[in-house]
């Protein structure tokens, strides 16, 4: 038996040390959705400095826990404290304010607390997906809940709302044309709607018809786009995209989606009925490598573990279901492409983003 005790990157005290990090990160990423789903973190933002009673007065919340999740926001180098010799209720907690766009305003690109809510709503779930993993079984979106949804479309609104229409799509050229002049776009598995939504703001006259299989996605996408006063030319459909008309559609598109699906050749040969003569099929999906290797980045580490908590699970809860997972690679999109009709995929490199990849798939 061979064994790496000795070698320099794998010692008992560094293996010690990666898990006791793990064990900090989860302990804080619960604190993170209880401070987001509280409003703390948002009073902080918006209201200013407070004691914990003066926080709890806010928010409507116990004040002994308030404190006790401010001292550890504190420890955990997330708050200021103006006295830390003062009374404990007398301690007055501050929010940097380089830490808002990340902990606060969830119209930040740089907002992560969203992230929390979906790990949070998998960890309820922890028996399902237990079972899901003996059994080869799978855990819907639907199961994971609320919190899963919600937390999914908060995390890439900013994206979708903002950024997709403002700096993405303006340098494809024939897309951003077709666009300014009225054109159509199919979005496929639009989910809450911000994707639909921020094309139809960046767009005035272009109309835009959503689609996808989950009820309350559904819902709340066309809540949104009446909120966002763009209702009038954001139809969302609770259906497939299979039932689009043919050949009508300047973009279709699908973000963040393929990597769930069961069974994603026949959604993406649907994508390729659907879109114009000349039109373009774009799909985003996870930033990861070209091939597995176990030195990953930290993305790539991020991907794997959504894959295991909701994405996998989701996939699997469908019969024969190709279980793509959260890690879907460039080959593998590009198998399920040809498979669809499609010659090829293409990487848009000039569409640059942190965690996700942009690809058109030529028809």
């Amino acid at each position: 038996m061979t064994t790496t005790q000795d070698s320099p990157t794998h010692t008992t005290e560094a293996c010690a040390e990666t898990v006791f990090g793990w064990i900090l990160g989860m302990e804080q990423t619960t604190a993170l959705y209880v401070g987001d789903r509280l409003g703390w973190f948002r009073s902080l933002a918006e209201d200013g400095p407070a004691t914990a009673p003066e926080l709890a007065a806010r928010t409507g919340t116990a004040a002994r826990y308030a404190r006790e999740w401010l001292e550890y926001q504190a420890v955990s180098g997330m708050l200021t404290v103006d006295d830390a010799a003062a009374a404990p209720d007398e301690r007055r907690f501050a929010m940097p304010a380089a830490h808002v766009p990340v902990l606060a305003d969830l119209d930040s690109e740089t907002v992560l607390t969203p992230f929390a809510r979906i790990l949070v709503a998998s960890l309820r779930h922890i028996d399902d997906l237990l079972e899901a993993y003996r059994t080869g079984g799978g855990v819907s979106w639907e199961t994971l809940g609320d919190d899963a949804r919600e937390g999914q479309a908060a995390q890439n609104r900013p994206l979708l709302r903002d950024a997709l229409a403002r700096d993405h799509l303006p340098r494809l050229g024939e897309v951003d044309a077709a666009l300014r002049a009225g054109g159509r776009v199919a979005d496929v598995g639009c989910g809450e709607g911000w994707s639909s939504i921020g094309i139809a703001r960046g767009y005035p006259t272009a109309r835009v018809d959503g689609f996808d299989v989950d009820a309350a996605s559904v819902a709340a996408a066309r809540r949104h786009a009446e909120a966002e006063g763009v209702d009038d030319r954001v139809r969302v459909h609770h259906a497939e995209v299979a039932s689009a008309e043919a050949g009508v559609y300047d973009l279709v598109c699908a973000f963040e989606c393929v990597h769930d699906m069961p069974d994603p050749v026949s959604v993406l040969a649907a994508m390729r009925r659907a879109v114009a003569p000349g039109g373009t099929v774009l799909i985003m999906d996870e930033k990861v490598a070209e091939a597995f290797a176990p030195d990953g980045d930290e993305v790539e580490r991020l991907f794997y573990g959504f894959s295991l908590m909701c994405c996998l699970p989701d996939g699997l809860s469908a019969d024969d279901s190709v279980g793509t997972g959260t890690v879907m690679r460039r080959s593998t999109l590009e198998e399920y492409a040809r498979a669809a009709g499609f010659s090829g995929v293409e990487v848009l490199d000039d569409l640059e983003n942190d965690i996700f990849r942009f690809y058109r798939l030529v028809v």
